[in-house]
């Protein structure tokens, strides 16, 4: 426990708060690292030879120790443990320390009556005040302390949820009766900060239809973060996975390793770990998901344990990629002839997909005449345009187009494209196809 001081009201009081912060101990490290005297008059080659014994002058030493006053020996090897430095003690924390972001602030509070009567009718109350609220941990108004003796204290432990960044004030507040039968109200004011433990950097990338997520996790502790969990949660309309490199074999497809995951440690001041997750957009027979759609992706559930098992808990604030492409009409190829013959009519099957809540149509299906195209090997046999009628709302439409093509080899179909008669507006054409036609023997 470490103790942070605090401003109180003005006058004369027989009581007065002490708080002190509860967290964990540390490991107490000898800085000097031992040595065995061995290795300074022999060398290591002599534990090369089986039959050497390391009778270190270590051993003797460790006989001696109980009668070198002096401690001469205090920094001989004695277990090869004793190289780490690590007494096997635990040091309880010398100062208030850092309060960090989704930590779980706890502090024990002794309120002490150092006067030389009696207090009654104590009532306590402490509460977390930040920029933005106030959060009561502690009200005694329905139950008072009924008194304090002289000399004596009454203790409490409260808790809180670290929540926000920025400067935190511990309000501790006393109203009672002095041992004259005075009322008197004290009040205490404990501060501190709290920062942020980690940093989350995130970069997206869309590859056709799937959506790559890559989040970097920088530890700003003084601490090594063990990370239990770093899950993302997706929005409504995708699918999210987490991509893993391929591990050692002898890891792979282990029960074990699936039910003990091991944490993964991000060292202390600046360690960094990436994290690579695959969203995609669910398809649940509706297009009417991608018309909602929004650059929304989802968010980040992060939690972690520092070295001695401290929890701590981070959601990140909803992470946004690409802006939806809200599309009207969807054309799709359904079916292409699996042999196409030169100089003969094949028919290329599509599907028109209305994305709107309203009817659309009725269409004119047909090549574009831009230049930008080049010179055309298939096109379209007959009319050159298809009349399509309207089609509903969230509605579809499957229809052929006759084509012919005209020389043989892998060729290109270029420039497919509607045009909506009643809105007079043309639409996206559709991607190129390339197709293979070939002569007739």
């Amino acid at each position: 426990m470490s103790q942070v001081g605090g401003q109180g009201g003005g006058g004369s009081h027989s009581l007065a708060f002490r708080v002190m912060r509860l967290c964990r101990p540390s490991f107490n490290v000898e800085p000097p690292l031992r040595l065995d005297p061995t290795d300074l008059f022999v060398g290591e080659d002599l534990f090369d030879d089986p039959a050497a014994k390391p009778h270190s002058f270590s051993s003797a030493a460790a006989h001696d120790d109980d009668s070198d006053p002096n401690y001469r020996n205090r920094f001989l090897l004695r277990h090869f443990s004793d190289a780490m430095g690590l007494s096997g003690l635990l040091v309880l924390p010398q100062s208030f320390g850092a309060i960090y972001l989704g930590e779980t602030f706890c502090s024990y509070i002794s309120i002490n009556n150092s006067s030389n009567f009696e207090v009654r009718e104590v009532l306590i109350k402490a509460e977390i005040q930040t920029e933005r609220q106030r959060i009561l941990l502690l009200d005694t108004s329905k139950s008072p302390v009924e008194t304090i003796r002289a000399g004596g204290r009454y203790d409490f432990i409260v808790e809180h949820d670290v929540k926000e960044l920025g400067p935190h004030t511990l309000v501790c507040t006393a109203l009672y009766n002095d041992g004259d039968g005075e009322r008197k109200y004290l009040p205490q004011f404990f501060k501190f900060i709290v920062a942020n433990p980690l940093s989350v950097r995130t970069k997206v990338r869309v590859i056709k239809e799937t959506t790559f997520l890559e989040a970097c996790i920088e530890n700003h502790t003084k601490s090594n973060l063990f990370m239990d969990q770093v899950d993302f949660e997706p929005a409504q309309y995708y699918s999210a996975t987490i991509l893993k490199g391929d591990g050692h074999h002898s890891e792979k497809d282990s029960p074990t390793r699936e039910i003990f995951k091991p944490p993964i440690l991000i060292r202390s001041g600046g360690g960094i770990y990436n994290y690579l997750y695959q969203l995609k957009t669910l398809s649940d027979g509706s297009p009417q998901t991608k018309v909602e759609g929004s650059n929304v992706l989802g968010k980040l559930q992060i939690t972690w344990r520092t070295n001695l098992g401290e929890p701590g808990r981070l959601q990140t604030q909803q992470i946004l990629g690409t802006p939806a492409t809200k599309k009207e009409i969807e054309l799709q190829v359904v079916e292409v002839p699996s042999i196409i013959n030169l100089q003969k009519p094949f028919m290329l099957k599509l599907n028109l997909t209305n994305q709107t809540d309203r009817e659309l149509g009725p269409f004119e299906v047909g090549l574009s005449q831009n230049v930008s195209y080049g010179e055309r090997v298939v096109m379209i046999n007959g009319l050159q345009s298809m009349v399509l009628s309207e089609v509903q709302a969230l509605g579809s439409t499957n229809f052929h187009l006759n084509l012919i093509a005209t020389k043989p080899g892998i060729q290109r179909i270029t420039g497919i494209t509607v045009f909506d008669t009643r809105e007079m507006k043309s639409y996206e054409p559709l991607p190129d196809l390339e197709v293979s036609s070939s002569c007739m023997n």
